[in-house]
């Protein structure tokens, strides 16, 4: 009996020393225990992840951007275009010519008198000046005239005189003469103007008032002079 109670107490303790060890490894697999273990190692790699994100992103984002400020760029290199547009205002300085700078003298760019003269049998004096503020060339040196819209009242070049170019501006004058008969006939037409041009092209052709009425037949003109003297038409 002795020897069963202390055959049971040796089971009693040794199922208690077992239930203890058992307790105590519970505890320490406790859940609670893992999760803080987890929780205290997990922030860091979060933060760690996060921070490294946050990173790339940052060093990313501010390239991306600088990107598009070099679009911009580009966009400003077309405001660098407006350059160009001054270079437009250049063109417009060519316009400036049309003022009065640097151009051919075109008919309308000037204003004539006609006289009429007596050497070499009689002919007509032109003065061409240039208009107030205008500054031109006579680069062709015979000016186009005629009598009337017929052929047979064109005037043809003797080639006296002249000098290529003129140039005309401000009391600066140029000299052509016009006979207006070199026939000894009765013929001829009777014009009270006369048409001239500086160019045989010339859009503006001005018609002057002739002082009296001139008996047209096979008419010359002499070149543009500065020396009125040269301005005296004879046939050679």
């Amino acid at each position: 009996m002795r020897s069963r109670l202390a055959t049971r107490s040796a089971r009693l303790v040794l199922a208690a020393a077992a239930v203890t060890a058992l307790a105590a490894t519970t505890t320490a697999c406790d859940p609670d225990d893992v999760a803080d273990a987890g929780s205290s190692t997990a922030p860091s790699a979060v933060a760690s992840a996060g921070s490294g994100g946050s990173d790339s992103s940052s060093s990313d984002s501010p390239s991306t951007r600088g990107s598009s400020t070099g679009g911009s760029s580009t966009g400003g290199s077309s405001t660098g275009g407006s350059s160009s547009s001054g270079s437009t205002g250049k063109a417009g300085s060519g316009d400036g010519r049309k003022g009065g700078y640097g151009q051919s003298c075109g008919t309308n760019d000037l204003d004539f008198t006609v006289t009429s003269e007596s050497q070499a049998g009689g002919y007509y004096l032109v003065t061409a000046k240039a208009k107030s503020g205008i500054t031109c060339y006579l680069e062709t040196n015979t000016p186009s005239v005629s009598f009337g819209s017929g052929a047979d009242g064109v005037a043809s070049p003797v080639g006296q005189g002249g000098e290529d170019p003129i140039k005309l501006t401000g009391s600066a004058v140029a000299y052509t003469g016009i006979s207006p008969k070199t026939t000894n006939s009765n013929a001829g037409k009777e014009f009270e103007n006369v048409i001239i041009a500086t160019t045989d092209d010339d859009p503006n052709p001005a018609e002057l008032k002739l002082p009296d009425p001139a008996n047209v037949d096979k008419p010359i003109v002499t070149n543009w002079a500065t020396n009125r003297a040269e301005a005296i038409p004879v046939i050679v």
